[in-house]
């Protein structure tokens, strides 16, 4: 049964499921969202769709209340039930089609049995549509392992011909929060003093830096808008937050026929988890205000105090492009993102390549010896 989001409601009817299937109207067969038209398109026959709203003008997309979701007071038209399998190895919540039993974790490669359990969360408020095909997202990705050194040249080319790579909606929580902040502390100011000194037997005198202190306090302020926390464990961190920055501004509010093709991750980090992370981003940046505020050479922080207002949030989904290879008993993943093409992955190692180049190392240190010892 997938792990609990922390909004379980029993008292609220079931919501439908979402699909995220749309057959085509000519053939049949399923439609799916194709990054390069920015549309539906059917590989069978040829039929396309347009996404409706899509690149239109439409109203700014509205936050939700922070506190209402925490006392699981959202309206019922913000929540929803999909069916999501955990894989038994790295813990991926991730969405499936109903027509589907068994397949391979996207983010490890790993077999999972697909359950019949339903999660039950808070429904995605915006998504990031793709912009880039499989194709520019595999050139990327061949791109980047080719430019690592010891990179073992089996993996590669693994890569370049191995399976497709999945194409995955990445949840992320954003939030808002409105935030006034007193502080106490000294301001430091730099100066310099005549001291004389022995040096080399003789007395020499020099400028010493030193530093007056003054106790100092007041207030800053701070709207903070759309702090991005990721709310998947299935990716390292690392990875992720170095595919940023990601282009919020041109979020689409959500429509499931954006997913046409693709698989989404439930959350699985709740909101008010992804909360205390993003007070942490919160709180680095009201320092660097107090420090900027205190002024002066030197700055030494007492106290803060923050009162935080007005927060809300938006559950979102972002576009990843993602590999899993298991190369000679190892599993090897790389993230694309789906907008920039930027890559990011575990790094390979050919211990063949290290060891040649070591003994090419000595070989050369040798040479470089010998023809000194020549000159001498």
């Amino acid at each position: 049964m997938p792990a609990s989001t922390g909004f379980d409601d029993p008292a609220l009817p079931p919501t439908p499921s979402e699909e995220h299937r749309f057959p085509c109207d000519t053939c049949g067969s399923d439609l799916r969202f194709d990054p390069e038209r920015y549309m539906l398109v059917c590989d069978h026959c040829g039929n396309t769709e347009e996404i409706s709203g899509a690149h239109g003008v439409h109203s700014p997309i509205a936050e939700l209340d922070f506190q209402a979701a925490l006392a699981s007071a959202l309206p019922q038209s913000q929540m929803e039930e999909t069916r999501v399998t955990t894989c038994p190895n790295c813990a991926a919540q991730v969405e499936f089609d109903p027509g589907k039993h068994a397949t391979e974790c996207p983010f490890c490669a790993t077999p999972v049995v697909i359950d019949t359990g339903l999660n039950r969360h808070i429904k995605p408020r915006a998504v990031l549509p793709f912009g880039l095909t499989e194709n520019t997202a595999r050139d990327a990705m061949t791109d980047w392992l080719g430019s690592l050194w010891f990179a073992p040249n089996g993996l590669q080319e693994y890569a370049r011909k191995g399976r497709k790579m999945q194409g995955i909606y990445v949840p992320y929580w954003t939030y808002d929060a409105d935030t006034r902040s007193s502080y106490s502390g000294e301001r430091g100011t730099v100066y310099y003093v005549t001291q004389t000194v022995m040096r080399d037997g003789k007395r020499v005198q020099q400028q010493v830096p030193k530093i007056r202190w003054r106790a100092t306090s007041g207030r800053v302020a701070r709207f903070f808008d759309d702090v991005l926390v990721l709310a998947s464990t299935s990716l390292p961190k690392r990875f992720t937050d170095a595919l940023a920055p990601w282009d919020l501004a041109a979020l689409e509010p959500y429509a499931p026929e954006y997913l046409a093709g693709f698989r989404a991750e439930a959350y699985a980090v709740t909101l008010d988890e992804g909360y205390a992370q993003a007070r942490e981003v919160m709180d680095g940046m009201i320092q660097r205000d107090v420090r900027f505020d205190i002024g002066g050479d030197r700055q030494r922080i007492h106290n803060i105090q923050t009162q935080v207002s007005d927060v809300t949030f938006k559950h979102i989904l972002l576009p990843v492009w993602l590999a899993a290879y298991k190369y000679r008993g190892k599993t090897y993943r790389f993230v694309v993102n789906g907008r920039t093409g930027s890559v990011q992955g575990e790094r390979p190692y050919s211990t063949v390549k290290i060891t040649f180049a070591v003994i090419l190392g000595l070989i050369v240190a040798g040479i470089v010896g010998y023809f000194m010892a020549l000159q001498k």
